[in-house]
């Protein structure tokens, strides 16, 4: 009885020994498949994690990279724009300063002075006599026959036709009539949208308004040799060669060979090889005139007109300004007549 109790004691030690190692067993192996599958896992998810922190880096970097192109595209155009307003105000002062020298009653025209470089900065000013233009209020004051005739033969030359002169100084002579009760035969009738002011031209773009004259004011430089701001009388030592050619009795070979020795040998005026007139008897010599002939003109022309065109360009590196006066030089205070940028 008592090895029976022992056999089946034994029995069921052996029994829950086995149970004990099998569920041992059955609990490693799913420790170690557990264990496995985070391994794996966990490998796979961090891989994941380091590739989006990389497009992360990435996206940042290249936001980044495209923040500070920007910022230096700005800085760049800030530099450029405040550089070149450097320059224009460097050009204009210097336009400026040119206008200035040429001011000084002791400066002539073919004066070094009015030139001046100093590195990529300078000036270079101009003086000519406006006495060489047309001016078109003295031209048609008290309409003068021997004036208007200069104004015809110019026209003519500058390639107006005749019916087309007559009615462009018929309406120039209207627009500058004092009497509104007068009216020329070629000039167009007044309208609502067509009144003369009858008062002298204020500007030469005036003219522009003037009816018959739109066409010759469309020309590019038709004002070249026109002016309102002149003494009067053409300005022997200044005037162009088609103005000289509209003076009654001047003939083209007279003209030619007298810019020839007025301009000296690189033909232009206001330089340091002009000849060096004094008075009208040298240009009445020049021109090859007698005493007679010379008197056709005599109270139409003047020698050294004291109203100058002063024209200066400033240079700041490739920037250009210039500036433009009228003065009059007949003592030793010029007289601004107008200022103008152009």
């Amino acid at each position: 009885m008592g090895s029976d109790h022992s056999a089946r004691s034994n029995t069921v030690l052996k029994g829950i020994d086995v149970s004990i190692f099998v569920n041992k067993r059955f609990l490693g192996q799913k420790s170690e498949i557990s264990a496995f599958a985070r391994l794996q896992y966990g490998g796979r998810n961090s891989k994941s994690r380091s590739g989006a922190a990389l497009m992360l880096a990435l996206w940042a970097l290249f936001m980044l990279s495209a923040m500070v192109i920007s910022w230096a595209s700005d800085i760049q155009s800030r530099l450029s724009l405040s550089s070149n307003a450097n320059r224009v105000l460097s050009a204009e002062a210097m336009a400026c300063s040119g206008a200035d020298i040429a001011l000084h009653p002791g400066i002539s025209p073919s004066s070094p002075n009015l030139h001046r470089q100093t590195g990529s900065e300078g000036y270079e000013a101009r003086i000519a006599g406006e006495g060489g233009r047309l001016n078109l209020n003295w031209l048609t004051a008290g309409e003068d026959p021997a004036r208007l005739d200069i104004l015809r033969r110019y026209l003519e030359l500058e390639g107006v036709d005749l019916n087309e002169r007559g009615a462009m100084i018929d309406a120039l002579l209207d627009w500058v009539e004092p009497n509104t009760g007068l009216h020329r035969l070629n000039a167009p009738a007044e309208t609502d949208d067509y009144r003369p002011p009858h008062a002298l031209l204020g500007s030469l773009d005036e003219l522009k308004e003037i009816r018959g004259w739109e066409k010759f004011t469309s020309r590019p430089g038709w004002e070249d040799d026109f002016t309102i701001n002149s003494t009067g009388p053409i300005d022997l030592a200044w005037a162009s060669r088609d103005v000289l050619r509209a003076l009654p009795g001047v003939r083209d070979d007279l003209v030619d060979r007298f810019l020839q020795l007025r301009q000296g040998p690189d033909g232009i005026d206001g330089t340091a090889d002009d000849f060096p007139f004094n008075n009208l008897a040298d240009v009445q010599t020049a021109l090859g005139f007698t005493a007679e002939q010379f008197q056709q003109i005599a109270a139409l022309v003047i020698f050294k007109d004291p109203v100058f065109r002063i024209t200066s360009v400033g240079k700041s590196g490739n920037v250009r300004r210039s500036v433009q006066m009228l003065v009059r030089k007949a003592g030793n205070i010029p007289q601004l007549i107008s200022w103008k940028e152009i």
